[in-house]
């Protein structure tokens, strides 16, 4: 088992560049998979995680209502923000500047073969680092991501989370909120979840920035812990 994973963050990234982007690394992991099963060729698979910054978008995911986005086309377009019908988990939401975005494509074969497992890991991590913030965050019952407040009327989600698997191979993954302008969730019912709001980190600090870089060091140190990898910094191509 490979426990690798090489690391890159792709700066500012349009979707659907990125979306390409992961969707040839994720088959490069699976044309190996499917030519080790053919030929017992006993080959190692790769593994990777992308941190990007998506200027505005929303996307929805492919059980996603439509009607969850309140905008029009024209309206997207005075918003300057795009939009794209997904092959993820999961209902609308929006990706934009100040939300560190993660996208780890690894081969569970390499560490556990259990989806259920694997959000939950990705959520801890997030739990895990806000907590080094001093802010108590939890996962809701029936609802992915992570989660402020649960079971009270100020509940609101902090990091959204959706993903896709074929033969235990993984892509999309979680957003979370660090500096985000939260207006744009406005026009949107995110997550298809309509009782409840979404914050930032900032918001929750009350201040006017945070570090993101800080942030994402501390988020790949708990997926480091959580999932006993190792990351190496480059993607081969």
């Amino acid at each position: 088992m490979n426990k690798k994973i090489q690391f890159q963050d792709i700066g500012c990234k349009d979707f659907n560049e990125t979306w390409k982007y992961q969707e040839e690394l994720f088959k490069g992991i699976l044309d190996i998979k499917i030519k080790n099963r053919r030929e017992a060729a006993g080959l190692e698979t790769p593994n990777y995680f992308l941190f990007v910054e998506h200027p505005h978008v929303y996307t929805l995911g492919k059980s996603g209502d439509i009607s969850n986005l309140l905008l029009s086309e024209e309206q997207l377009k005075e918003k300057e923000a795009t939009f794209y019908k997904i092959n993820r988990g999961g209902d609308i939401t929006y990706h934009g500047p100040g939300q560190i975005v993660g996208y780890p494509i690894l081969d569970l074969d390499n560490f556990f073969t259990d989806i259920h497992k694997y959000l939950r890991f990705l959520e801890e991590m997030v739990i895990l680092t806000l907590a080094e913030y001093n802010i108590h965050a939890t996962r809701s019952e029936g609802e992915t991501g992570v989660w402020l407040d649960v079971g009270t009327p100020f509940a609101r989600k902090i990091c959204a989370m959706g993903v896709r698997a074929s033969r235990w191979v993984t892509m999309h993954g979680f957003a979370l909120n660090i500096n985000a302008n939260l207006g744009y969730f406005d026009h949107i019912v995110p997550c298809g979840i309509k009782d409840k709001t979404v914050t930032s980190l900032h918001v929750e600090l009350g201040v006017d920035k945070v570090d993101e870089e800080e942030i994402k060091e501390k988020l790949l140190k708990h997926f480091t812990t959580l999932f006993k990898a190792e990351f190496i910094s480059h993607i081969d191509q």
